[in-house]
């Protein structure tokens, strides 16, 4: 049984059946349509390196927008010879070059991961709320560059969002962001039929067309050496950027002392007031790291670690801030009746 699955117990014979709405458990939609006002501090169109705080010193360089050919055309003085056309050069018998038009949009993909373990939260907020707002202040920066915005969701059930451009592929993003990262929702697939990571990187490799950016967000406690085998073909033609999501629990174990846990199901005891159980308890989060970092590593793919903890913009400045500041990607607010 997955540790992390498991919740502290904490009164709960004194729980009632009412459900609390709360920005900290709850994804709401106004607050990730405020993000949009944010999200001009982040810059995602510098071909910039992004460092992974998780990795050591390992670098990763995006691709960036990529030159569509257009043409080719009579070598003239001045053409840079790189660009020579050899095909039609041998055939016509007189040197041509090759004309590019800049690629005007790139398909992002983000995958959303709201397994039961990402609800949970022992500081400022859920994991999953935590994840929800990632992918919208993404999709937001992204969207003030005209790139379309496509998603996979993964919790007890599958959705897809075909890539849309600009505020339409981050409104219908909010819209299911807002669904499915509702715990209610979320926790079903504790006893429903379980979709994997690896199911949902099989489909990605379906959505993802090449030239792709993908962001995958996750705790990626759903790893084997199968995702292994999907991330290296999916990283083949498109780059791939993983953000995990921790809570603190998961950097370092709780203060001493003997914790009631469950997973809903049966009740345990965690205790870390005895040095083999806080030992056990450190090296089972220590090995998930490693883990991670490790697969990413050989693939080569940028690994951000984000805590409950941490402000969230602040953290995704480090990778991807903007040394220029800019206005407001969108002078008119965005109104919470486009999103229903």
């Amino acid at each position: 049984m997955r540790f992390f699955n498991r919740w502290f117990k904490k009164e709960q014979d004194d729980l009632t059946t009412e459900v609390v709405v709360d920005s900290s458990t709850h994804v709401i939609t106004k607050e990730l349509i405020a993000l949009q006002q944010q999200a001009h501090k982040l810059d995602m169109s510098r071909r910039s390196y992004a460092r992974s705080t998780s990795t050591g010193t390992h670098l990763s360089q995006f691709r960036g927008r990529g030159m569509d050919y257009q043409e080719s055309r009579i070598y003239q003085a001045g053409d840079d010879i790189r660009n020579m056309d050899w095909r039609v050069t041998a055939r016509a018998g007189k040197p041509h070059t090759k004309l590019y038009q800049e690629e005007r949009e790139r398909p992002v993909v983000l995958v959303v991961d709201f397994n039961p373990g990402m609800f949970f939260g022992s500081i400022n907020m859920l994991k999953s709320v935590l994840a929800a707002k990632a992918a919208t202040l993404i999709a937001w920066s992204v969207a003030s560059r005209g790139d379309r915005i496509g998603a996979l969701i993964l919790n007890s059930s599958h959705q897809e969002l075909p890539p849309k451009t600009g505020k339409r592929g981050v409104l219908q993003l909010i819209r299911e962001l807002v669904i499915h990262g509702d715990p209610e929702i979320g926790l079903k697939q504790r006893t429903e039929s379980h979709i994997s990571m690896n199911d949902e990187l099989k489909r990605l490799r379906r959505l993802a067309k090449p030239g792709s950016l993908v962001f995958l967000i996750s705790d990626f406690y759903d790893i084997d050496e199968e995702t292994a085998s999907h991330l290296r073909q999916i990283s083949r033609h498109n780059d791939i950027l993983a953000i995990q999501i921790v809570d603190p629990l998961e950097l370092a174990p709780p203060p001493p002392e003997r914790y009631t846990v469950t997973d809903g199901k049966s009740n345990g005891v965690l205790n870390t007031k005895s040095r083999k159980g806080h030992d056990k308890y450190q090296k089972f989060f220590s090995q998930h790291h490693q883990k991670i970092q490790q697969l990413m590593r050989k693939q080569n793919i940028p690994l951000l670690q984000i805590s409950t903890a941490d402000d969230l913009l602040l953290s995704l400045q480090k990778h991807f801030g903007n040394s220029k500041q800019r206005a407001p990607i969108n002078s008119s607010k965005t109104n919470i009746d486009e999103v229903a």
